[in-house]
């Protein structure tokens, strides 16, 4: 079994150092936040930030006046002095914002970015990451999603300004992050391919220009290690044939992991609650995978030692584990919100379910039931249905040949007028405004409307369960750790 990642066209700086059995899950946005990654990479295993949405994180917790001075400290280590303060002038409000004062609005995902959008994308993940690594050696990663390509750019430029050690990427197939790494690495100009419905492949990009954006030319990054999070093994045979797309190792996810997970293979069956069911075909087929020769994790329903064991049994290196980690003391939900979750997975009445139409992506989203939150049909219905964060927007071609976005969640007359079909928009659910409020950063609306949260986790809970029998009171990562590695669970 690999312990190390092999020498590839992408060697970095972590060759030589044994490879983590664990790797801490982005959970998004901001759940997996710098204080989680921090804590699993002093022990010795992959802590992960989510690198979503970070541009709005950052703004958003200098609105709320930066409690610890942290976005601060971090700024002040930014290679590029002006552009952190640039950022704080926009944003930092010293004593907070008023509870029913709205936080003030970032630019927008376009093709086009305008400089304000590039370095606030650049810093928000500059300083999440370099949180994460502050004061210690161990091994920190950022996740990022496919399907937000107009973002990725700046977002792991920012990430790798700040030394980190490994990009994941899933929903979709992350073809072109080798490549990305490698242009970044030397700060080259980067032309990014952005899938624009309407046009062929390759006909528009997102341009970075590092040397341009920062005003100076830095010595050359490290090049972080990329993981890719797939769930077939024939998605896995086809990036490691060519050295171009090849990342360095592979997640491999099954179909009960939290968040987005790929369709079920065929058509949807479901059962009497209107669950999907999954089959075999919607399984990778760990044998394959294990004959490419590449270190691999296995995630979703893996949470667990015996399912590390497996999971090493199978080939794999170790195991990706989300739902263990969110639900931590250190993770950076909501405190009532994984009080309240905790204390649903203690006594067993916390529901996690598939559903396939939620998501404005299309992917299938787990959704865990909460009151008062988006999995309660009163509480959507009382929303206000707009969208004006848009980072899951879709661009595509208008009939005047200019490019615009779209999204299955923005009001129903607006996106058919951009083209959407009725049926697309039917059931889906303001995604990036809820994630913010996960972690209590919601939008107050000048009505006076909060936004509400939707939470997501994996389906498989026997971890949280069996973790929460040993410590009622919460748990932290280490001892979620200490509880994964442990020979048995005696």
């Amino acid at each position: 079994m690999a312990t190390h990642i092999a020498a590839s066209p992408h060697a970095g700086h972590t060759e030589g150092r044994s490879l983590p059995s664990i790797i801490q899950g982005g959970m998004g946005a901001a759940v997996s936040s710098w204080r989680l990654a921090s804590q699993v990479a002093q022990a010795g295993q992959l802590g992960v930030v989510s690198g979503i949405g970070l541009d709005m994180v950052l703004a958003r917790r200098l609105q709320d006046g930066d409690k610890g001075g942290h976005m601060r400290r971090a700024l002040a280590a930014f290679p590029v002095p002006e552009i952190a303060e640039r950022a704080l002038e926009e944003y930092f409000l010293p004593d907070g914002r008023d509870e029913a004062q709205p936080y003030a609005a970032v630019p927008k995902l376009v093709i086009e970015q305008s400089r304000e959008a590039q370095e606030l994308a650049v810093l928000g993940n500059f300083v999440e990451v370099w949180l994460a690594k502050e004061g210690h050696d161990g091994l920190v990663g950022v996740n990022y999603l496919e399907k937000v390509q107009m973002a990725t750019p700046t977002a792991a430029y920012g990430a790798m300004l700040a030394g980190v050690d490994y990009v994941l990427m899933g929903a979709g197939l992350p073809r072109e992050i080798p490549h990305l790494l490698d242009q970044l690495a030397g700060h080259a100009t980067v032309a990014f391919p952005v899938d624009v419905v309407g046009a062929e492949r390759g006909s528009y990009s997102v341009t970075l220009d590092p040397v341009d954006l920062l005003g100076t030319a830095l010595p050359p990054l490290k090049r972080p290690h990329f993981l890719a999070i797939v769930s077939a093994h024939v998605l896995a045979e086809y990036l490691a044939r060519d050295d171009a797309i090849r990342p360095d190792g592979f997640v491999i996810e099954g179909p009960l992991a939290g968040g987005h997970n790929a369709p079920p293979r065929g058509k949807a069956v479901l059962d009497d609650a209107g669950e999907p069911q999954f089959g075999p075909r919607d399984y990778a087929d760990l044998a394959k995978v294990a004959a490419i020769g590449m270190p691999f994790w296995l995630a979703g329903t893996y949470g667990t030692p015996e399912g590390l064991v497996a999971a090493k049994e199978a080939g794999a290196v170790g195991v990706q584990v989300g739902t263990l980690f969110a639900l931590s003391n250190d993770a950076n939900f909501e405190p009532s919100i994984r009080k309240e979750l905790v204390s649903h997975v203690a006594d067993g009445t916390l529901r996690v379910t598939t559903d396939l139409r939620a998501s404005p992506t299309g992917f299938p989203f787990k959704v865990a039931e909460l009151e008062g939150s988006l999995s309660e049909p009163e509480v959507v219905e009382a929303r206000p249905r707009l969208c004006d964060l848009g980072f899951l927007g879709v661009p595509f071609v208008k009939p005047n040949g200019k490019v615009d976005n779209r999204c299955a969640a923005e009001p129903e007359r607006p996106f058919a007028r951009k083209g959407g079909k009725p049926e697309d928009a039917a059931g889906r659910l303001c995604l990036c405004n809820a994630l913010m409020a996960n972690v209590g950063l919601g939008q107050t609306r000048a009505t006076g409307y909060v936004e509400k949260p939707l939470i997501t986790l994996g389906a498989d809970l026997e971890g949280p369960r069996r973790l929460a029998e040993r410590h009622p009171g919460g748990w932290t990562a280490r001892e979620a750790l200490e509880w994964l590695l442990a020979p048995t669970d005696g």
